[in-house]
């Protein structure tokens, strides 16, 4: 072995300040130069071999630097020996990695009730990290894969999340600009400070007088161009913290003023007191919450949100487009790119589209 590694140290050559050649090497036998061994390292780890302690071992499974044969690799230890068997696995991980970063464009996930959006993302961001077998610090995720969704779903509301990868994250504004459809179960007689169900309750009020007459008659005020005032618990931003952030905290906080908001459809699907079911098709900066307590008030009543559920976002269906969880590979999410690239404009306008309103943004898998 010393031979051999004397001999790698002779191989090395390097040039003197007169520019003349220089082949001799004046380190000991048995041991690797600083310059032999930063040639040999970069060529070991391109071969597939792991930077261990004993690295410079493995060289003897490869042809000696004499040229006379290879070493049949009994003497290996098995650090090496093991490095040796997994290089079919090394390389399909690495061509795993590949694929996983040439992926670009716009997809859609299911999100279940219960975690955030940023929570879906990053653990989506992490099974394609695990299955491409790339190890990344916890803190620079972000800057390994570049990908983001369309727009906040709330944590206690399920459907589709619009997903963008690489180039893809520019077109996500799209997205969130974008027309939605919602199905919304509100419930009659109470009102919380989060405007749904996990808020603590407020107000109650009596609503046995309500038919599913009133109630339609109601909607016909919230369809068009109206004005909405978002709810305080919302991912909007004061001073550079959300909303609901500063509410968690039990600081002070003054409602939005009122802004325009597009419905182009409303209707009820259901009427069963205190309950009712609702089909909503909004656009961008719209809050579902906001129109089931707003309905509640038309009732001179007070109304919640039950249960909410994103069916469509911008030509992402639910039933059609949104993978679910055990989807969640390098190979499923490829085929569904080159299918919802068909549903994508040739020529996207997110280059020059604004959002209707400047404190909502497509966000990365960072944002919380």
């Amino acid at each position: 072995m010393s031979g051999l590694l004397l001999s790698l140290c002779l191989l090395v050559t390097y040039t003197d300040p007169e520019g003349r050649m220089k082949y001799d090497c004046d380190t000991p036998q048995g041991k690797l130069c600083p310059r032999a061994r930063s040639h040999l390292e970069p060529y070991m780890l391109f071969k597939g071999f792991t930077r261990d302690r004993g690295w410079y071992r493995i060289v003897l499974s490869r042809k000696c630097a004499s040229g006379k044969g290879k070493y049949n690799g009994k003497g290996l230890g098995p650090q090496a020996r093991s490095t040796q068997q997994s290089k079919p696995e090394s390389r399909k991980m690495a061509v795993s990695a590949e694929k996983l970063f040439s992926l670009s464009g716009l997809f859609a996930v299911y999100k279940p009730k219960g975690p955030t959006s940023a929570g879906v993302l990053n653990l989506l961001k992490e099974r394609l990290l695990a299955e491409a077998g790339v190890q990344t610090n916890e803190n620079k995720r972000n800057k390994v894969l570049k990908i983001g969704h369309g727009g906040t779903l709330d944590s206690a509301a399920a459907g589709v999340l619009v997903v963008g990868i690489g180039k893809g994250t520019k077109m996500l504004r799209t997205m969130l600009a974008g027309s939605k459809k919602y199905t919304a179960i509100g419930l009659l007689g109470k009102a919380t400070d989060t405007l749904d169900a996990t808020g603590k309750v407020t107000e109650e009020k009596p609503y046995d007088q309500i038919t599913k007459g009133d109630l339609e008659n109601v909607l016909q005020k919230f369809i068009g161009d109206i004005m909405q005032v978002p709810p305080l618990y919302s991912a909007l931003k004061k001073d550079g913290e959300r909303l609901s952030t500063l509410m968690k905290r039990g600081e002070a906080v003054e409602a939005k003023p009122a802004r325009p908001v597009r419905v182009y459809n409303l209707s009820l699907q259901q009427f069963q007191p205190p309950l009712f079911t609702l089909d909503v098709e909004c656009g961008g900066g719209f809050y579902v919450r906001s129109l089931v307590s707003d309905i509640g008030k038309e009732l001179s009543t007070c109304a919640t949100m039950q249960e909410l559920t994103r069916t469509k976002q911008g030509p992402f269906t639910l039933e059609e487009h949104a993978l679910h969880e055990d989807k969640w590979t390098i190979d499923e999410i490829a085929r569904s790119l080159e299918h919802c690239t068909s549903l994508l404009p040739a020529e996207p306008s997110h280059k020059k589209l604004k959002t209707e309103h400047p404190g909502e943004t497509a966000v990365s898998c960072e944002d919380k």
